[in-house]
């Protein structure tokens, strides 16, 4: 009959001090799907964790209305064990459960990344692209240039720009290939000849008949090389027409491209619409900043390391400048490639003691650029440390290739940025910071369809609402009293 009281009392002394439920539930976060299968264990396998004994003060307490229903604290304040071992385990078991979804996720994830890779790809090379001759586009339309004329003669100037260059250095190309083929021929017979003198009086009738096998086997896997070689050619037609798809996004992009954002605002709604306008604003501004420091760290590699080889006498040195300013958008395996090549170069043609100048003149500038230069400029673009950079190099080329070696790090950027973002967003809504300790990117890459001003407000308004502001100095009270 006591309980039956009780239970009479504690239901209406909430009733009494509840009166309205909606506010209740509003403030209780929804339970996740982890939250609600362990929720489900527990009341169906887990006995009851309330098994010492409750002092008299503490029965009574609760036949008022304790709402958690059961005694925790013994008489003399200590808590049961068993108590503390099962709310750490449903924490383990809750964030356990929570990484093998995020697993699941990625791995279906990963299965259909593998089936829309052949259309994203030209999609993210578009984009990378389009940040390049953006600003370029974004000048002419603000001289009242039209839209589609705008991306016309920015893209045939960017086209003129590199048709131009690979013009310059194919005389040098090809009349110094000849030299090049003469002088690797000539080093590999004084190689072949230096092999049979003393010291190592090696008998060159070994190579040869490694040289002999080698053809009767190239010959009997004739029918193997000729599919080889239909698979590369069909390689190759891709690589065409994935290039070719690209330059037509690349256009659209950059003719209808502020319009992207307010549109996905309408489409998503104004409470989602402005954080992805911002989150994709930041990640807009990283990508740019990473092409503009990366082709600047090229571009600086390449000059120094041109002139390095002509001063040195290495044949193909501006050819070989070239490839060091394209290789360099690779970090780390690029300029390595290419002072790999260049060392190649200059050894079958100038000897080894011009191959050890050339190596030692491309580390010294590797060594400037990579601890002086890189670090500065890929810290004010990306903020990512050199070791996140390596990772994602490995693991992209590792999975996608050259391309995935290509694409690594400006994903691992991008990822960044709005692993970055959320984090500012948790600190704005726990009250760790303002409105006022975030800084806005809308404003900064405003396209030209939004006045910047009116989205810094919007997206002030928008966070304004997740956090908390700044409180009023005494001063500012003081002058509204």
């Amino acid at each position: 009959m006591s309980h039956a009281c009780g239970i009479v009392i504690f239901v209406s002394t909430e009733s009494e001090n509840t009166p309205n439920r909606d506010a209740l539930n509003s403030s209780t976060p929804p339970k996740d799907l982890p939250d609600t299968v362990l929720d489900a264990i527990e009341r169906n396998f887990e006995p009851s964790l309330n098994t010492q004994k409750v002092s008299a003060t503490s029965a009574n307490s609760d036949t008022n209305g304790n709402a958690n229903g059961s005694a925790i604290d013994t008489s003399d304040g200590v808590t049961d064990r068993s108590v503390i071992f099962g709310q750490d385990g449903r924490w383990l078991s809750g964030w356990a459960l929570r990484f093998i979804v995020l697993v699941i996720a990625g791995v279906i994830a990963l299965r259909m990344l593998g089936f829309i890779w052949v259309g994203l790809l030209p999609v993210l090379l578009a984009l990378l692209v389009c940040t390049v001759l953006w600003p370029p586009v974004k000048m002419l339309r603000k001289r009242k240039v039209p839209a589609a004329l705008a991306v016309v003669i920015t893209m045939l100037g960017f086209f003129a720009i590199i048709g131009g260059i690979f013009a310059a250095i194919a005389p040098s190309v090809s009349s110094q290939t000849k030299e090049v083929i003469d002088q690797a021929t000539a080093g590999a017979q004084d190689l072949m000849n230096w092999i049979q003198q003393p010291p190592l009086n090696i008998d060159v009738s070994q190579f040869e008949t490694a040289l002999n096998d080698l053809t009767s086997m190239l010959q009997s896997q004739s029918s193997t090389i000729a599919s080889g070689v239909f698979s590369g050619l069909s390689t190759a037609s891709s690589v065409l027409v994935t290039l070719a798809v690209m330059l037509v996004l690349t256009f659209f992009f950059l003719k209808d491209g502020p319009k992207f954002l307010p549109w996905l605002r309408g489409f998503t709604g104004e409470n989602a619409g402005w954080h992805f306008t911002e989150v994709l604003t930041r990640t807009w501004n990283t990508l740019a900043g990473f092409i503009r420091a990366q082709a600047l760290v090229s571009l600086v590699d390449a000059v120094f390391i041109g002139i390095g080889l002509l001063l040195l006498g290495v044949p193909m040195a501006l050819a070989l400048a070239v490839i060091t300013f394209f290789a360099g958008f690779i970090p780390i395996v690029g300029a390595v490639s290419a002072g790999a090549l260049a060392v190649l170069i200059a050894l079958v043609t100038n000897g080894m003691t011009n191959a050890l100048l050339v190596l030692v003149l491309i580390l010294a500038v590797q060594q400037i650029e990579g601890n002086i230069l890189s670090p500065f400029l890929q810290s004010k673009a990306m903020n990512l440390h050199a070791a996140i950079v390596l990772l994602s190099v490995t693991v992209g080329s590792t999975l996608f290739g050259i391309i995935g070696a290509f694409l690594a790090v400006p994903v691992a950027a991008t990822l960044a940025v709005w692993i970055r973002y959320h984090s500012q967003m948790v600190a704005l809504r726990a009250g760790e910071i303002t409105i006022d300790d975030i800084e806005i990117a809308t404003t900064k890459g405003a396209p030209t369809t939004i006045n910047g001003q009116d989205a810094l407000l919007a997206i002030r308004n928008r966070l304004a609402q997740l956090g908390r502001k700044k409180p009023a100095t005494s001063d500012s009270a003081d002058s509204a009293n």
